[in-house]
């Protein structure tokens, strides 16, 4: 059936996933909130990317559920669940077409005004207004014309387009210098709020202030909490934090040097911390 117009509430209930051999998620319970910002951390092969990509049903766990505003999602057709979602990836995804169009394509039917707003509150316009015919310039395939911050910019560009209620975010900034990071991030604002919002973070400077820190560890939770108050309990977000350098916490109403995320989807489918013990005899393959 078709989605109704989602609050925001995501829930993982009981998720286990498995490629094929062994699992890859074993018995995720995590609540979101409408609106709140949740950045996923680990180290490689943890389950962060799995988790996101579960949400917009790219694939669907062989036990439990993910249930927006309480609902099994795989009740729903995937063209309505999918255009309440917006994702921004590293490799911004671009057409050759004009750079107006490249936003226009996030939602089927978005009106000049949107497409122009979007563009201004994605901070586009601070470079278009100097390319040869502005919004209207053909960019070439993949957009090879532009730089990595400018590309990043129309992928959140087309997101706010989309006006979706949960976006996805992995870490667009991660290959851009402070210059262009400065202004990615301050888009990234733009798009965010009031929003629910899944971080897959890859640098811990990117999440200090996400509203909460959810740590993977071989599939499983293993830590929940502020940025602050993890690195305060001196457990696995805490050694990861260390291997960057970023254990020191920072002040209070410091500003945040990267609140960063994922997703450039091209729209194509239409403070305390708690530390979880690893469950034990869960390990065995989903048959």
């Amino acid at each position: 059936m078709p989605a109704p117009p989602f609050r925001g509430a995501v829930r993982f209930d009981d998720v286990w996933f498995s490629y094929g051999g062994e699992p890859v998620l074993k018995g995720i319970d995590l609540s979101i909130e409408p609106g709140e910002t949740v950045a996923l951390v680990g180290h490689t092969g943890a389950g962060k990317s799995t988790m996101a990509s579960l949400i917009p049903r790219f694939y669907d766990p062989q036990r439990g559920a993910i249930r927006i505003d309480g609902q099994d999602i795989r009740n729903n057709t995937l063209a309505s669940l999918r255009r309440q979602i917006a994702l921004v990836l590293q490799d911004t995804v671009l057409f050759r077409g004009t750079l107006w169009d490249n936003v226009a394509c996030g939602r089927t039917g978005a009106t000049w005004d949107e497409v122009d707003r979007a563009i201004e509150l994605a901070l586009v316009d601070e470079f278009a207004s100097r390319l040869p015919d502005r919004v209207a310039t053909m960019l070439g395939e993949r957009g090879v014309n532009l730089s990595g911050g400018q590309r990043q910019r129309i992928a959140i560009a087309r997101a706010i387009v989309r006006g979706a209620p949960i976006l996805i975010l992995d870490e667009p900034t991660s290959a851009l210098d402070a210059g262009a990071e400065s202004l990615v991030v301050d888009a990234l604002r733009n798009l965010m709020r009031d929003r629910t919002t899944v971080v897959i973070a890859h640098r811990l400077s990117t999440i200090r202030r996400a509203d909460r820190v959810v740590v993977l560890k071989d599939g499983e939770i293993v830590e929940e909490g502020s940025h602050a108050a993890l690195v305060r309990a001196s457990g696995e977000y805490a050694r990861l934090a260390a291997l960057q350098g970023q254990t020191e916490s920072e002040p209070e109403g410091s500003s945040d040097p990267l609140l960063a995320a994922l997703a450039g989807w091209a729209g194509t489918p239409n403070g305390e911390s708690s530390t979880k013990p690893n469950p034990t005899g869960r390990g065995e393959a989903i048959r």
